[in-house]
């Protein structure tokens, strides 16, 4: 049961040296045997009610539905060649907003069916464009999808004690590429029972931004923007509801660069300490630098006057559910620095307790040059039910500090030099609860036409932030073995 345990532990698919006759000749085992094919499902579901495209207010409700399928071929005994290729789906009222307003300029829009509200029981013709952070608007960046592929191919040496890789990666949305590449490389000592592992990658991505359509208008148009383009014939509201043509967005600029470049590397430690303690330490140095900030994400100043599109009457509700028709325009888009710098350090330890359980515990401590502090732990508990099915609960807790360039809704000044209101770099707490079962058979007796069913992975999640956001989120995974 040791030897098990510590096959388990170390989560090594690598063998060394076996004998294949009397005559003790020695041979190498293929690192994988067959070709394995993995077919991955996530779902996820989100609320909340700070949107960062709506300046730090209104629904942040969001589904995304990926899928992953994952090829792993030997190319001989040493070699792997492995393409991932994937697909995710996602409807965002947040993303949205980025134009909150119908596509014609005329009534209707927000999201509703048609052009006639209801205040205080009675209806009320909308006959201006509006919208409203609370609810998703019809625009077509409601919705998107992310494609991605990459390729890795990996090279172990007979022995089996030293491991290198090299990958390559492309993905693609409707406003983003990304071009990645990098390697890495492990070795084994005392054994195989240690391990060091060194690994680098960078991306080289490229934004297409797309900026909040007052934002837009204006950059297009410049002071004369009211008479322009979308805002032609279109009524601005003050704070009293009254029209007015006072609005300029002057802290606006479009950006001179869209490029956003990452590099990172990183250093692992593996030692089994016992036969039923394995520890694994971990640092990782990332840096970013081009733009870091998100184009379409609002930010209001709490020392400029609030101009709005729809209905005045929404105005005095505006930062509540109940505002189902005004939307205000933003004084500038979020503005970051061009560099960012990140370094985590953590360490795994999993001990086995007995036959039926194993603890898995990991710790993370994370610091950037953006003022956040953040520490991530996390335990899983594997409990082997037969021989073929494993069940494991999971709980994680994250907890963050505030960046230095965060503040709420209308709580920055238009003299800071930088300024977001996403709630991610704010200052949160979260709690992750799930649990998953794993059905396993080394053997692939279940068959589909060549498929050997290996593996089925089902995982159930629910996370919260103490910012109010909550999420659900499911994943299947299914693993074959082409005979």
């Amino acid at each position: 049961m040791k030897k098990i345990l510590i096959v388990v532990v170390l989560m090594i698919n690598l063998t060394a040296f076996s004998q294949e006759d009397n005559n003790s000749k020695t041979f190498t085992k293929r690192v994988l045997e067959n070709t394995e094919v993995d077919f991955l499902l996530s779902y996820y579901k989100q609320e909340g009610t700070h949107s960062p495209v709506s300046g730090g207010i209104g629904s942040e409700k969001l589904t995304d539905i990926a899928s992953n399928i994952v090829i792993a071929v030997p190319l001989n005994d040493d070699d792997v060649l492995t393409f991932d290729v994937g697909i995710s789906t996602y409807t965002s009222a947040s993303s949205s907003n980025i134009n909150p307003f119908n596509a014609t300029g005329a009534s209707g829009g927000g999201g509703y069916e048609n052009d006639d509200k209801k205040v205080n029981g009675k209806a009320t013709a909308a006959t201006s464009p509006y919208g409203t952070p609370w609810l998703a608007s019809s625009g077509a960046s409601a919705s998107d999808q992310l494609a991605s592929v990459s390729a890795n191919y990996s090279h172990s040496s007979d022995s089996r004690n030293t491991m290198w890789n090299a990958d390559v990666s492309f993905s693609n949305e409707y406003d983003y590429t990304s071009i990645g590449f990098g390697g890495g490389f492990t070795k084994l000592f005392n054994e195989k029972n240690t391990e060091i592992s060194l690994k680098v990658n960078a991306y080289l991505d490229q934004w297409r931004p797309i900026y909040p359509t007052e934002l837009h208008e204006f950059g297009t148009y410049g002071n004369n923007f009211q008479n322009n383009g979308f805002f032609s014939g279109v009524s601005i509201l003050d704070q009293n509801g009254t029209a007015s043509t006072a609005y300029l967005p002057s802290a606006f600029t479009a950006y001179t660069s869209s490029n956003r470049n990452s590099y990172s590397a990183s250093i692992s430690f593996s030692q089994i300490l016992t036969k039923k303690i394995q520890l694994s330490l971990f640092m990782d140095v990332l840096k970013q630098e081009g733009l870091l900030g998100t184009p379409y994400q609002r930010v209001y100043f709490a020392d400029k006057e609030n101009y709005y599109i729809g209905q005045a009457q929404y105005i005095p509700v505006y930062e509540t559910a109940a505002n189902i028709g005004v939307y205000q325009l933003a004084d500038d888009k979020e503005r970051l620095p061009s560099s960012r710098f990140k370094v985590p350090i953590g360490a795994r330890l999993n001990f086995y307790i007995n036959e039926y359980v194993v603890a898995r515990t990991y710790y993370r401590y994370y610091q950037d040059n953006w003022g956040i502090q953040a520490h991530t732990a996390s335990i899983e508990l594997p409990v082997k039910i037969s021989a073929k099915f494993t069940a494991y609960p999971i709980y994680r807790y994250y907890t963050q500090t505030a960046s230095d360039y965060f503040a709420p809704y209308e709580k920055h000044l238009s003299t800071e030099k930088y300024y977001t209101s996403d709630y991610d770099l704010s200052k949160f707490d979260s709690n992750q609860y799930g649990a998953g079962v794993t059905y396993t058979d080394i053997f692939a007796q279940a068959k589909i036409f060549v498929l050997g069913l290996k593996a089925i992975d089902l995982r159930l999640n629910h996370y919260e932030r103490s910012d109010g956001l909550s999420a659900n989120i499911a994943t299947l995974g299914f693993k074959f073995v082409v005979e």
